[in-house]
């Protein structure tokens, strides 16, 4: 009997992730950075390369599988997430994850987004958000903010912008959250929660697109404005905010008001951060562009909710075992052979 023991496959790093292709985006945007931060979470998540997919559907962001040393497949307008639905009733064990944009992911691919959310497919959808059509040149995108003036909207956009997070709420995604490529740390915090999550995650990313709409979320990167416009969400910590967490956000009914808690409130008073909480998700997503809101509120970061619900592809599983216990295996010569024909003239 042989005693020679295996070799341990050597470690992953962010590197064995990256492939030879030259990356062909504009210097300095922001896809660089979340390609980067994506690189350097692999190799910890504990699955092998061989078991890792991007698929991605057309965008600037849509060229991303060229650059991840994975399986990949940059697919067609839209349908990326209707590909990736079927690889992963077909393929179960793989980890899949979806690369799209605001255009792609929510104009002409906003049907297969929300139908994918509300089927709660195990997959992980990164929707770059930088408000506008980067590889055609300048249009407004679905995200883009009223009177927006752009190539295809001179005197301003009319249109009302999608808030990405509340669409997938309304979806009943299982899984929200935010965060931007200007902060690596929070970033990679973001993209390992939505892996270990079991359902559809929907991580929006805010992207700068520094050729088209270049310091579209500057407030949020720059040090001296972030403290004071971006909260930042922990789980069962207070929503508080400011350069030195001055300020909190506390409920009144439901009702978020910003408090000072130099001027007698303290963070006992605050809203405490619950990512179970749908209601209060509802509000959260909601809190920087609720008209009915008086006063400045910080846009949020982080986690918004989480819950548990059933995968679309374990229950198919499920239904189809118990089919063939009741029923056997189908017979697909005499599927074709059946009545159900047609006669062409």
């Amino acid at each position: 009997m042989s005693t020679t023991e295996a070799t341990p496959s050597p470690a992953l790093t962010a590197k064995d992730f990256a492939t030879d292709q030259e990356v062909r985006w504009c210097p300095g945007c922001g896809d660089y950075s979340i390609l980067a931060q994506v690189q350097k979470i692999m190799p910890g998540i504990g699955v092998p390369r061989e078991n890792i997919v991007i698929i991605s559907g057309i965008g600037c962001s849509s060229r991303f599988p060229y650059y991840m040393n994975t399986y990949g497949m940059h697919s067609i307008h839209g349908r990326a997430t209707a590909v990736a639905s079927g690889l992963k009733a077909a393929r179960p064990e793989l980890s899949v994850w979806i690369v799209t944009g605001d255009g792609d992911g929510l104009s002409i691919g906003g049907n297969h987004t929300i139908h994918l959310l509300r089927r709660n497919f195990d997959v992980n959808i990164l929707l770059f958000n930088n408000q506008i059509y980067g590889l055609t040149k300048g249009q407004y995108s679905p995200t883009s903010e009223q009177q927006k003036v752009t190539k295809s909207t001179p005197f301003g956009s009319i249109d009302h912008p999608f808030n990405p997070l509340a669409l997938a709420m309304g979806a009943d995604a299982s899984f929200i959250a935010r965060s931007m490529d200007r902060d690596p740390k929070h970033l990679q915090d973001m993209l390992v929660r939505s892996h270990k999550h079991r359902g559809s995650s929907f991580l929006e990313i805010y992207q700068n697109c520094n050729i088209f709409n270049d310091g579209a979320f500057e407030i949020f990167t720059e040090k001296s404005t972030k403290p004071e416009h971006g909260l930042f969400l922990e789980q069962g910590k207070p929503l508080l905010f400011g350069a030195n967490k001055e300020k909190g956000i506390k409920l009144d009914g439901l009702k978020p008001v910003v408090v000072e808690l130099t001027q007698g409130a303290s963070a006992d008073d605050c809203w405490i951060h619950d990512e179970r909480d749908f209601f209060k998700a509802q509000l959260l997503v909601r809190l920087f562009d609720n008209p009915r809101i008086e006063g400045h509120m910080p846009r949020p970061f982080g986690v918004f909710f989480e819950t548990e619900r059933a995968c679309y592809e374990d229950v198919m599983a499920m239904q189809i075992d118990d089919t063939i216990a009741q029923r056997g295996k189908g017979d697909l010569d005499k599927l074709l052979r059946g009545r159900e024909v047609w006669t062409i003239s």
